[in-house]
């Protein structure tokens, strides 16, 4: 059941709210759109969040715990000049989330990625990440990009490992040891 903070805003807050999606960059790829993200689309993120796909974002979520990850995240494109990505199909299918954070605890930026259980195996959630790490570097001209993921999250870490990224352990030593670091090269380095 929606929470009262769920539910969209009317009016001229609708109209702002809008407004400030619009400005939020637009990524496409051969088969999804990357969008901004959407009020309504807490449902899909305390979805994942809440199920056994999200024990490596949040153990044993609430819906609540949910919705305070997902407004970090988007809040943080307003702080930080990035955040999340709602990815859809062409068909305007929300298959789940991908991001560029900066939470508490991270040294550097980080490229993350969740999707529902229907859009695994198909290759969404490569296609959104490559995307993201493309505008990451060439965009927004960061020099380095990580994505740390939970020991035992083996699906996360061989998407990493196919999107080019290697193991960092003076990164993984920072952080005690208690995620694993992948790094990407930066397209200086595959020059």
């Amino acid at each position: 059941m929606k929470q009262p903070h769920e539910i969209p805003a009317t009016g001229p807050a609708a109209a702002f709210a809008a407004q400030l999606q619009a400005a939020l960059p637009r990524l496409e790829t051969e088969r999804l759109n990357l969008r901004a993200p959407r009020i309504e689309d807490i449902d899909a993120y305390a979805e994942i969040i809440c199920s056994d796909r999200g024990q490596h974002v949040i153990e044993n979520a609430t819906r609540e715990e949910a919705w305070q990850d997902f407004i970090q995240m988007v809040g943080t494109w307003i702080l930080r000049g990035h955040g999340v990505w709602s990815v859809e199909d062409k068909a305007g299918a929300l298959l789940g989330f991908a991001l560029l954070g900066f939470e508490p605890g991270d040294h550097e930026p980080e490229l993350g990625f969740i999707f529902r259980e229907v859009a695994e195996g198909k290759g969404f959630a490569a296609e959104a990440a490559k995307a993201v790490r493309a505008y990451a570097f060439e965009k927004l001209g960061f020099k380095t990009l990580v994505s740390t993921i939970d020991h035992g999250n083996i699906r996360s870490a061989s998407l990493a490992e196919r999107l080019g990224a290697v193991r960092d352990a003076a990164a993984e030593a920072a952080h005690n040891n208690e995620i694993l670091v992948y790094r990407y090269p930066s397209p200086e380095a595959l020059s």
